[in-house]
């Protein structure tokens, strides 16, 4: 999973699976806490925020012709690297 941003830090697309999946609407951000007294995890001083977690909502289509579907990302403190949460299908049943 590889997300790529505007200069304003703001998903634009997204490559999974291949392909690229074009954000279609307005992206939600939140933040959450890691659980870091569960992790073995240590850092050295001064590094900054540990225990942020960063999400984000995208809606995203293939073609603009395409069904939307939603991607929730996730990225863990101290990480480069995306992961993708859970994705949606647009008129699928919520949970």
């Amino acid at each position: 999973m590889q997300v790529r941003f505007t200069a304003k830090g703001i998903p634009l697309a997204v490559r999974y699976d291949g392909r690229i999946w074009a954000v279609a609407a307005e992206p939600v951000r939140w933040f959450t806490r890691a659980d870091w007294w569960n992790t073995a995890k240590r850092a050295p001083v001064g590094c900054g925020d540990l225990v942020s977690v960063e999400h984000w909502q995208i809606q995203v289509r293939l073609t603009s012709t395409s069904a939307l579907r939603t991607f929730d990302l996730r990225r863990d403190p101290l990480s480069e690297q995306w992961l993708l949460a859970a994705i949606t299908d647009e008129g699928a049943a919520a949970a």
